[in-house]
Order: C-alpha cells, then sequence, then structure tokens
C-alpha cells in the first residue's frame, strides 16, 4: 500500500437539530465513527443507497462539512493538513489541492459567466496567476485536456449539452492544480453514452495528472469499470470495503450481497433474482441499536441486535462489519465484472 493522500480515523459528522416535543435537543449522526484511506493517484468508489451519509463524508473530507468527532488528515509531496483544525491560510491552501465536481451540471454552473471566467474563476479568487495572459494560457490548458474548444471558452453554459457542461465543471475543478477531487454523483445526471465518455475523461485524468478520487455513487456497475477500491456505506458507517475486484467476486456483508443482486444482468438467460431489502432506511435521528442494518437483515440475529459490529480484515485489504459474516457465502459471477485486476484478484 503506498502512503494514502487521504487518512481517516472514527470520522463523525453530527448535527444537532432544533428541539422536540419534550424540549429535549435531537442530534444527528450523518457520519458515525468511521476510519478509511484513500491511496495517492487511487480511484476509491463510496457506494450506498440514498440518505447514508456519501455526499455528507465527501463534504467532510473537503473541510465543507463540520468535522466534530475523529480525525483526517491531508498529505501530498508538499505538505500535510489536519483537517480537524483548518483555518486561515492553511484552509485557503487546501481549497487548492482538494476540489469537488458536482452532480448535476445544469445547476453547477452560473448562466451569466462565459466558460471562460467559469473556469478562471478559482485562479482568480486564490491568487494563483499574476496576469490575464497567465490565466488565459492555464484555462486554455485545461480546457484542452477536458475535450473544450478554444471556441467553447467565448459562449455561456446555455448553449451545452449536459455532458459538455459536465466538462466544463471538471475543468473548474482541476484548473487550480489539485491533489484531491471528490466526484459527487458526477454522472449520474447524464445518458448512459455521455456517463462512458465522462468516466473515460475522468479515468485519463486520474491517470495523466495522478490525481485521488473519492468517486460517490449509487450505481454500482458503474463502480466496477472505474474504481480501484469500494467502500459500502449504510446509514453513516462503512459496513465492507475492498478492492474492486475481491468485493464483487465475494461480497461478505448482507447489505452489500443485496446491493450487487440488484444490477441487471446482460444475459438474456440469467434467472436469478434480487435480494430484496425489507422496509426502509432507518431515520439517522433515530437510528436503531447494535449493527444499523439489522432492521432489515435476514440474518439478523440477538446479537445483532445488541453489539456494534466493528470493521474486521478477512482478506487482504477486505474488511468487514458483521458479527456472522464467516457463516455466509455470497459468492457470485457479477452481472458486472470489474474491468481493472487488483493485487487480491
Amino acid at each position: 500500500m503506498t502512503d494514502p493522500v487521504i487518512s481517516a480515523r472514527d470520522l463523525t459528522v453530527s448535527y444537532t437539530l432544533g428541539r422536540g416535543l419534550l424540549g429535549a435537543k435531537t442530534q444527528l449522526h450523518a457520519v458515525d465513527g468511521i476510519s478509511l484511506d484513500i491511496e495517492k493517484g487511487s480511484f476509491f468508489g463510496l457506494v450506498g443507497e440514498s440518505g447514508s451519509g456519501k455526499t455528507t463524508l465527501g463534504r467532510a473530507l473537503l473541510k465543507a462539512a463540520p468535522i466534530t468527532g475523529g480525525s483526517v488528515e491531508y498529505r501530498d509531496e508538499e505538505v500535510s493538513h489536519d483537517l480537524r483544525d483548518l483555518s486561515g491560510a492553511a484552509l485557503k491552501d487546501y481549497r487548492k489541492r482538494a476540489q469537488l465536481i458536482f452532480q448535476d451540471p445544469y445547476a453547477a454552473l452560473s448562466p451569466r459567466m462565459t466558460v471562460r471566467d467559469i473556469i478562471a474563476e478559482p485562479l482568480e479568487v486564490m491568487g494563483l496567476t499574476k496576469s490575464r495572459a497567465e490565466t488565459d494560457e492555464r484555462v486554455r490548458e485545461i480546457a484542452g485536456r477536458c475535450r473544450l474548444n478554444l471556441e467553447h471558452l467565448r459562449r455561456f453554459p446555455h448553449a451545452f449539452s449536459g455532458g459538455q457542461r459536465q466538462r466544463i465543471s471538471i475543468a473548474r475543478a482541476l484548473v487550480s492544480g489539485p491533489r484531491f477531487i471528490v466526484a459527487d454523483e458526477s454522472v449520474a445526471a447524464l445518458d448512459v453514452s455521455i456517463q462512458a465518455d465522462v468516466l473515460n475523461l475522468l479515468r485519463a485524468i486520474q491517470q495523466d495528472m495522478g490525481i485521488s478520487f473519492l468517486f460517490i455513487s449509487h450505481d454500482l456497475s458503474v463502480v466496477a469499470h472505474t474504481c480501484d477500491h469500494v467502500a459500502v456505506m449504510y446509514l453513516g458507517r462503512l459496513v465492507e470495503t475492498a478492492p474492486t475486484r475481491s468485493l464483487f467476486a465475494r461480497p461478505l456483508h448482507p447489505y452489500t450481497s443485496a446491493l450487487l443482486s440488484a444490477i441487471p444482468s446482460l444475459d438474456p438467460d440469467e434467472t436469478s433474482q434480487a435480494d430484496k431489502l425489507e422496509g426502509e432506511i432507518p431515520s439517522p435521528t433515530a437510528p436503531p441499536p447494535g449493527c444499523k442494518f439489522h432492521t432489515r437483515c435476514r440474518f439478523a440475529r440477538d446479537a445483532c441486535k445488541r453489539d456494534v459490529p466493528q470493521l474486521r480484515e478477512l482478506a487482504p485489504g477486505h474488511r468487514v462489519a458483521c458479527h456472522f459474516t464467516e457463516e455466509f457465502d455470497f459468492s457470485r459471477a457479477p452481472a458486472v465484472a470489474p474491468r481493472r485486476a487488483d493485487a487480491t484478484a
């Protein structure tokens, strides 16, 4: 394992809500004691249902959500930042090194700014260039890398398709020279054919520039073809994390198995049924005791309702939070084969 660019330990993000009927304040633990490492130059996937806390975790790693417990450390060849106490000049420096690609390419761009001004804005706000000529040179370089023509720089966002707008958003994220990027459902709003184009662009950028990505998605087929490593999140906690090929070949948690079984198969003769998850994801303001997944797990036992399972490493790089995972076998031939080989393949 190489040195991680992001290292989180027992990371917690909590919000205090308004007082209830009895006057007591309610605590919402959006991220609850998460520990993970994102290696330099890797494409790290984060999956889970809506409401599991994926976006909040991504924002916390960017110092855009309050870190109320634990620690997050950022490291590259030049600096090291402890995000818990980051402020002032150090926070400004971190903003250059860590960027976000938003989900909706239509809402993320100002309709009153040209593409040139949108891409140039981070350079001007952060003071990264000394002249307009230097700014324009940097904008043209990044626009070309993101497959945007020079004539596009004079236009406004309304003149572009969804895929082109997302490339503009990617260019804006890249222009400051970041080493870590959070891509939050960055292809979810695009057509399937355009998704492939944007994903190929992100992979090319990751390989050419050595940038580390946290790729947040609910689409496991996209994750299979894109990511080196995958973490599965449920109600604020990680339930499983593993190299992509290992996770898809042999998931160790019932929740992961259910998510994988829901991927549509391209084989017309495939007759396997999805593992149906009963009920809805519980409210984060009133999570169940013990294992948070036990209310929907068909394998739950008394210990699951009482004791919180901790992440245990059962294979190289493969960790799972389940009391009884050794008793199950969720091995499967995945509907979507992971594209990339890894050390455990």
